[in-house]
């Protein structure tokens, strides 16, 4: 297991890699799982799924429009969570989706009543934040609500999509 270290505008991040995909990337807090801390990870920033994410970081905060799911990801979770992380991470750059509509796709593919709420705790628990875009999912009357990172990151990151303040 591996990690990187990446210095974006908003803030320390770390990535986390099998050395063949991307399984975590956060914001570093005073909470935050510290990788260099654990025998089980190796500091490598130069393995190419780590490069191919720091060019996609680089080019996000630019401000340049940029596909997501051109990094691969592997995540681990309970079937239903990786159904939400499924439709975060094919919300197109710049568009945003209510947890209400989240919940009611699930519940048309799978034919079971989803609620909004269980879909924000599936958000709240993304592994991937930025590539797997859980900062563009919002409350049903368009109020930005939610973000493991902190509200005012979310709104600085639906800024650098939208091309305009929130």
């Amino acid at each position: 297991m591996y990690y990187f270290n990446y210095i974006s505008p908003l803030g320390e991040m770390i990535g986390l890699s099998d050395g063949k995909y991307l399984q975590g990337l956060y914001f570093v807090s005073e909470k935050s799982f510290k990788p260099e801390d654990n025998k089980q990870y190796t500091r490598q920033q130069n393995l190419n799924i780590f490069l191919k994410t720091t060019k996609f970081l680089d080019q996000y905060f630019s401000g340049k429009t940029v596909d997501s799911r051109e990094i691969p990801v592997s995540i681990s979770g309970t079937e239903f969570r990786k159904k939400v992380w499924k439709i975060l991470y094919n919300i197109p750059y710049g568009k945003t989706v209510t947890y209400k509509e989240i919940a009611e796709a699930i519940s048309l593919s799978t034919g079971k009543r989803t609620s909004a709420r269980a879909v924000g705790n599936a958000v709240g628990h993304n592994p991937i934040s930025i590539i797997i875009p859980c900062h563009r999912v919002i409350g049903a009357n368009g109020n930005l609500t939610g973000y493991a990172w902190g509200l005012d990151r979310k709104k600085m990151l639906l800024n650098i999509e939208s091309k305009k303040k929130l």
